[in-house]
């Protein structure tokens, strides 16, 4: 069975910068498709930024401020975010395999992991 692990959460004063980092295990069929999804108790869960198929895609709340990258293996994939905002506030979660659809739907991934709190004080 496939499983995804996050790293990396904490908190941080406005205007730092944390790294999340995710690791798959288990099968998963392609390590190309995977990404970040985050979510505010009471909302729905917004997608960060992915890498599908070798191209990256970002949100535009987070754009500049945030970049998704892989190693060199493409395995563990990472969510670099600068200039942190008390709006950033969340649980971060990682995706892995993906089905054809829009990046951002909840629907288009089908494993999840078990989320990293990003805590963001003013």
């Amino acid at each position: 069975q496939a499983h995804v692990a996050e790293s990396g959460g904490g908190s941080m004063q406005a205007g730092g910068s944390l790294r999340l980092s995710c690791t798959p295990s288990g099968y998963i069929s392609d390590n190309k498709y995977m990404g970040w999804f985050r979510q505010v108790p009471g909302k729905e869960r917004e997608g960060v930024a992915a890498i599908v198929g070798g191209a990256t895609f970002t949100a535009t709340s987070v754009k500049g401020r945030f970049t998704i990258s892989q190693d060199s293996a493409k395995t563990t994939v990472y969510l670099l975010m600068n200039n942190l905002k008390p709006e950033d506030t969340a649980m971060y979660y990682c995706v892995a395999a993906w089905r054809p659809g829009l990046w951002n739907l909840v629907s288009s991934w089908e494993v999840w992991g078990q989320g990293t709190q990003v805590t963001v004080s003013s």
